[in-house]
């Protein structure tokens, strides 16, 4: 006889104990399960954990979220996202580099979680990245990967739409485009860089005044005559922002840039030409610049002559 269906078969896992294979009844709340598990490894404060996912991008499990969890699903007993988040955002800003790090790297891969990014932005969380961001200081050991790392984690929260993109500084988006427009950059942190801009572009209007004053058309095509096609195609999706959200004038005069920087030769040699196949993402991110030219090419075609 099948199981009922609000039963499911699960192992869940804790660091150095032994799996606990246990049938999770979907109508008995989170609470009581977890409290079960925890006794079963005499954990005191079951209070402080959850369950997640031990696989793929280990999401944390939420009333809402629970009835996803299939028949042989692999779980982890975990530390509450609000308490993670508390903890990480201690160590983000502790005086040791390698706790700094190891946080860091940690915040880049639990950010993708909506329930943990809640808590940690509940907590002023962006913008203390924002004011690492801000202060610049190249002289910490790891800098590189820190930064890497923090923009990451920036990012992922701010793709959740709790807060708006309004809220980020001048200072901020001037060390953003600096990052973007400096010859010899990590690759990591300028294929951040150009993602955060695009995001910024195309959430607000106000922002993209302030972006389109700080980066040149010339220096976004300088970044599509390099080898790697995640950036070149991050560069393609922010100039196709800025066109997108540029005033009529605005987008004649960046054309007009297209022609005397050669965009189509470049894209031609470059990326079309190039010894690798063209991925998914950068076909669509051609597509949508060659619709946008196209329809100032129309608009010009229809203009009466005085």
């Amino acid at each position: 006889m099948p199981p009922p269906s609000d039963i499911v078969k699960v192992a869940i896992e804790w660091p150095g104990a032994n799996a606990q294979l246990l049938e999770i009844d979907q109508k008995r709340p989170l609470a009581s399960i977890i409290k079960e598990v925890c006794d079963g490894w005499s954990l005191p404060n079951p209070e402080y954990y959850t369950l997640r996912y031990a696989d793929g991008p280990q999401l944390y499990i939420t009333e809402q979220t629970r009835s996803d969890i299939k028949n042989g699903t692999i779980l982890q007993l975990a530390i509450s996202p609000s308490r993670a988040a508390r903890q990480l955002m201690e160590r983000t800003q502790s005086s040791n580099m390698e706790t700094r790090l190891d946080a860091m790297k940690e915040l880049a891969k639990l950010s993708a979680d909506v329930t943990f990014a809640t808590e940690f932005i509940n907590m002023d969380g962006i913008i203390v990245l924002t004011r690492l961001v801000e202060s610049g200081t190249k002289l910490l050991s790891h800098y590189s990967e820190m930064l890497a790392f923090t923009l990451t984690a920036f990012l992922e929260l701010m793709d959740h739409g709790i807060v708006s993109w309004d809220m980020v500084s001048i200072t901020f988006i001037k060390q953003i485009a600096g990052y973007v427009s400096q010859p010899m950059v990590d690759v990591s942190i300028l294929q951040r860089s150009l993602a955060i801009l695009e995001s910024m572009v195309l959430n607000s209007q106000s922002l993209y005044q302030k972006i389109a004053e700080e980066i040149t058309v010339g220096q976004l095509i300088s970044h599509l005559q390099v080898s790697n096609q995640e950036i070149q195609t991050y560069a393609i999706a922010l100039i196709n922002a800025l066109f997108l959200k540029a005033p009529e004038d605005k987008r004649q005069d960046m054309a007009n840039a297209f022609a005397q920087k050669h965009l189509r030769s470049i894209i031609l040699n470059h990326v079309i030409r190039g010894n690798r196949p063209i991925k998914t993402e950068m076909a669509h991110q051609l597509y949508v610049l060659q619709v946008l030219t196209f329809n100032l090419l129309e608009e010009r075609m229809m203009t009466k002559m005085d």
